[in-house]
């Protein structure tokens, strides 16, 4: 591969653009990005982070990230009509920190190898406020040879950068992640209105927990952090992606042969809490369906 001069970025929104700040700050490279909010293209651009078309980034970046909020998006935007797979030159990457579903990954990176370009599915994990400290985990599937070529980039914005094996492991790795991350915060849910309705101190409640063997980071984090204070900010990880993940979850184990009940529980969850109207609230807001419930 040639001398890697410049870095594209196509999504710079809650999670993108604090992953592109970094890169921009961090890696000493041109860096062009794309996205429909001109307004985060301008805050980037104090960085200088140059504002560009996909078809632009296309033909001139190196190494190419993307972060977008479905696997459907991604395929429009790689194998579109006017999308990557029609204008870029071979021997460059892709790398896809979005969540998709892992035969999204899978069929993406088979049609950019028939053109000599390599693909790595990269879906970050933590929060937001991860990415904008630069700690998210990235669990990367690809080659290892491309693993190689990227891991110095994805440290730039990664603490937990694991090379998980070949195209499509990352998303699995991912989605399962939140797959066993929501059944946690549901089951804190749960938790918490049952101490609530018991007339117990719910704090002193979870702090026992996590002395106990209940411990985790969905306590500590999602349930002392947003359950007992009933705050859900909007711009947050929203219940609307997260239902889309465990959607790819419950997918991915009817595709090989597992009845995930955890799963499909924690789906019609997140559907009431859809119709209830929180979906655009940060996805612990599923613990709203257990208040005032005697």
């Amino acid at each position: 591969m040639n001398e890697i001069k410049t870095l594209g970025f196509i999504g710079v929104g809650i999670m993108g653009e604090p992953i592109c700040r970094h890169l921009a700050q961090k890696s000493n490279l041109k860096i062009l990005a794309a996205d429909k909010q001109v307004a985060a293209l301008e805050q980037l651009g104090a960085f200088g982070v140059l504002a560009s078309t996909i078809t632009e980034i296309a033909n001139e970046a190196d190494i190419i990230f993307m972060s977008l909020p479905s696997g459907e998006v991604v395929e429009e935007v790689v194998l579109g009509g006017t999308g990557l797979l029609n204008v870029m030159r071979s021997d460059k990457i892709v790398v896809d920190l979005s969540t998709s579903r892992a035969q999204t990954a899978k069929k993406v990176g088979a049609a950019l190898s028939h053109r000599g370009i390599f693909f790595a599915d990269a879906p970050v994990m933590r929060t937001r406020a991860a990415a904008e400290s630069g700690t998210l985990g990235i669990p990367v599937g690809c080659d290892i040879d491309v693993f190689n070529r990227i891991e110095k980039f994805l440290k730039m914005f990664g603490s937990d950068v694991m090379h998980c094996g070949d195209v499509g492991s990352g998303q699995i790795a991912k989605i399962l992640n939140n797959m066993v991350l929501y059944e946690t915060v549901l089951a804190l849910s749960e938790a918490c209105a049952i101490a609530r309705n018991a007339g117990v101190d719910v704090t002193k409640i979870f702090n026992a927990m996590s002395a106990g063997s209940a411990d985790s980071f969905a306590l500590r984090n999602h349930g002392m952090k947003a359950i007992i204070p009933q705050a859900f900010p909007e711009k947050a990880f929203p219940v609307n992606y997260a239902r889309k993940d465990i959607q790819y979850a419950v997918d991915l184990a009817s595709e090989f042969h597992v009845n995930a009940t955890g799963a499909k529980n924690l789906l019609n969850t997140f559907d009431q809490a859809i119709k209830k109207g929180y979906g655009d609230l940060y996805a612990p807001a599923i613990s709203l369906l257990f208040e005032n419930i005697p």
